[in-house]
């Protein structure tokens, strides 16, 4: 997909990879649900990753702008202020073990300018700059040409 072409796409719908425990059918809140949001200068995007402690993740993105997400669905439930530990017996949500995530954001990205977010409810936000050109300018999308200093 063309990153300049994104207003002619308004409903993206990136192809989604799935691994591990995150491909497994279960009957609560899906891990790995994604949203892609698109400004002038930056790509939003959001991942659902209900019951999966920040500890547990690694995130990666790469420069032709694709996100990869590893992370471990855990085992065991702890309760916030609680020492009790509770061994899961019947699981309906995502099982627990080693996941991947992976899908294309619609354009390259500078991978160093990021920000991420991951908020109480299981969902990880991530903001990260669209890849700037050093000689896009208007005059070059014109097709104005300026004669070279070193010629």
């Amino acid at each position: 997909m063309d990153a300049g072409n994104h207003a002619a796409h308004p409903q993206l719908k990136p192809f989604v990879a799935l691994d591990g425990t995150a491909n497994t059918s279960c009957n609560g809140p899906p891990v790995g649900l994604v949203d892609i949001g698109v400004s002038e200068g930056a790509y939003l995007f959001r991942v659902a990753l209900p019951g999966v402690q920040k500890g547990n993740l690694k995130l990666e993105i790469e420069r032709d702008g694709k996100v990869h997400i590893e992370g471990v669905m855990a085992n065991c439930v702890f309760l916030e202020n609680s020492p009790t530990v509770f061994q899961m017996k019947v699981e309906k949500m995502c099982p627990p073990g080693p996941f991947n995530i992976s899908f294309s954001l619609p354009g390259q990205v500078d991978p160093r300018m990021f920000s991420s977010t991951y908020r109480p409810d299981g969902i990880l936000e991530v903001i990260v700059r669209k890849r700037k050109f050093p000689y896009n300018t208007p005059e070059m999308a014109a097709g104005i040409q300026h004669p070279s200093p070193f010629l």
